[in-house]
């Protein structure tokens, strides 16, 4: 049993005990499926992207996830607004770039959010956070071409950059400060063939994030987890229709102790890919 797995897995029993509020201003295409995800895992989902209300929804949360997956301009502006409330009140803000560099509008929204608002956490595929970190990603649509050539120096730089811990998704994840790397090697190749397994591991880091200071920590306990709970829902699957509810049972009877048991999670090196 080592430290990391420790660590990870009471930052998934804590969630259960507390029971923290989590605000998402996000993709509506998978909207119930990050908010149901955020119940299986333990905590309290709610959705409130309207100007008049974000800022003042967000006094009531332990974290907030903003996710530029289906962008408007009146979207743009609420996250600003429960940013910048979030910001001031210390709490956790967890950004989803959801498809940056797919088009101007995202890259540019990307940009604005990053430069008005401080981040816990930035979670992101390979080629998302290449982009953001300015490293040669290559996104098409919402999905990643292209990491670079060097996924985890990308993540690190854009740690280093933006303050904010860089929880960059793939094969194995790499979450990193600028300083410390963490990789997570859970999962299951079932996991990309249904939409928003993306969105749904934002909503659950940032769950993490409202119960565990470090963002470290929050990132790489919910990445192991929600990478377990695929292992087990893969086992009774028939494909991918059947793999989604069996995700959703997996994450609802996950417990600290199936990290222990079943975490992959080290500690330092270069972080091998992402």
């Amino acid at each position: 049993m080592t430290e990391p797995l420790i660590a990870a897995a009471a930052v998934l029993d804590r969630l259960r005990a507390v029971r923290p509020m989590v605000h998402h201003i996000t993709n509506e295409v998978v909207m119930n499926d990050t908010a149901n995800i955020t119940l299986h895992i333990g905590a309290a989902p709610v959705m409130a992207m309207a100007l008049e209300e974000a800022a003042e929804m967000v006094r009531h949360a332990g974290a907030l996830v903003l996710n530029i997956g289906t962008l408007l301009p009146e979207r743009v502006a609420a996250m600003l607004a429960a940013g910048r409330e979030a910001n001031a009140r210390g709490i956790p803000v967890v950004l989803d770039p959801v498809g940056v560099g797919a088009t101007a509008y995202r890259t540019d929204t990307a940009a604005r959010l990053l430069g008005e608002l401080a981040f816990a956490v930035i979670r992101g595929n390979a080629g998302e956070i290449a982009v953001l970190a300015g490293a040669g990603g290559e996104v098409r649509g919402v999905d990643s071409v292209s990491g670079g050539d060097d996924p985890a120096a990308a993540a690190a730089a854009l740690a280093a950059r933006t303050g904010a811990v860089v929880a960059m998704t793939g094969p194995v994840d790499v979450v990193t400060d600028g300083a410390r790397v963490w990789r997570v090697a859970n999962g299951h190749p079932l996991m990309g063939a249904i939409t928003g397994t993306g969105c749904m591991s934002t909503a659950l880091v940032a769950s993490c994030a409202a119960v565990e200071p470090d963002p470290v920590v929050a990132a790489s306990a919910a990445l192991a987890g929600f990478g377990i709970a695929g292992e087990v829902a893969a086992v009774e699957a028939r494909g991918p229709g059947s793999f989604k509810v069996a995700l959703f049972d997996a994450v609802a009877a996950l417990r600290g102790a199936d990290v222990v048991q079943r975490g992959r999670v080290s500690v330092g090196g270069d972080g091998g890919a992402g």
